[in-house]
């Protein structure tokens, strides 16, 4: 229980920074029949809501409507730590890096015209932040076209684990093998952790709590 404490992220900033910086999340729907139905979907969370664009008809669309009540998910997996790292035979202590953001609300599908260009613009700023299209407006016909779903939090958590529940010199030598691994998010990785590099070498850098 006391790790699990830990690995809460406390800091509701925290988790709206991820989750403007992830791309892909989960909305949990009711189907017909009582089963939950999981569906990958691009996102945006503007206004304390989620919002996201849909086909006008589907299966999430029908459940929706039957049971407000839906789940959503995001998650980045950062790093697999293989058993070597800790044990040399133990394959049971081989762990993951990883931060997720876990909610519970009521969705609604938007009919409002105003509420989904607001929405789709969002999507287009954060898909395509280049720009190089016409920004939605309450005039276009492509509106009948395409559903909005949003779904307001009532519970909204998070969970990370970057090393935070080691000692420092623990957290190093876990960065250098890291580093020794040669994972392609290796440098990712230890920036989130708090690692800086100094001549190939990780120092850390902080120990800011989420």
């Amino acid at each position: 229980m006391q790790l699990l404490g830990k690995l809460v992220i406390k800091s509701r900033n925290k988790i709206i920074e991820f989750l403007n910086e992830e791309h892909t999340g989960r909305i949990s729907s009711i189907d017909e029949n009582g089963y939950p139905q999981i569906i990958p979907m691009n996102f945006v969370f503007i206004n304390d809501s989620i919002y996201m664009h849909s086909h006008t008809k589907g299966e999430k669309l029908d459940n929706i409507k039957r049971n407000l009540k839906v789940g959503f998910e995001v998650d980045r997996n950062l790093e697999f730590l293989p058993s070597y790292f800790f044990d040399p035979n133990d394959a049971s202590v081989a762990d993951t890096l990883y931060i997720s953001v876990v909610i519970k609300g009521e969705a609604r599908i938007i009919s409002d015209v105003k509420e989904k260009v607001l929405a789709l613009n969002a999507l287009m700023r954060k898909y395509q932040p280049e720009g190089k299209y016409e920004p939605m407006n309450e005039n276009m016909e492509v509106l009948e076209a395409v559903a909005v779903i949003k779904i307001i939090p009532k519970e909204m958590n998070g969970k990370y684990k970057i090393g935070q529940n080691m000692s420092a010199q623990e957290r190093i030598e876990l960065a250098e093998n890291i580093l020794k691994r040669n994972s392609k998010t290796a440098l990712e990785t230890l920036e989130v952790m708090g690692f800086t590099m100094d001549g190939g070498k990780p120092v850390l850098d902080t120990n800011e709590e989420w």
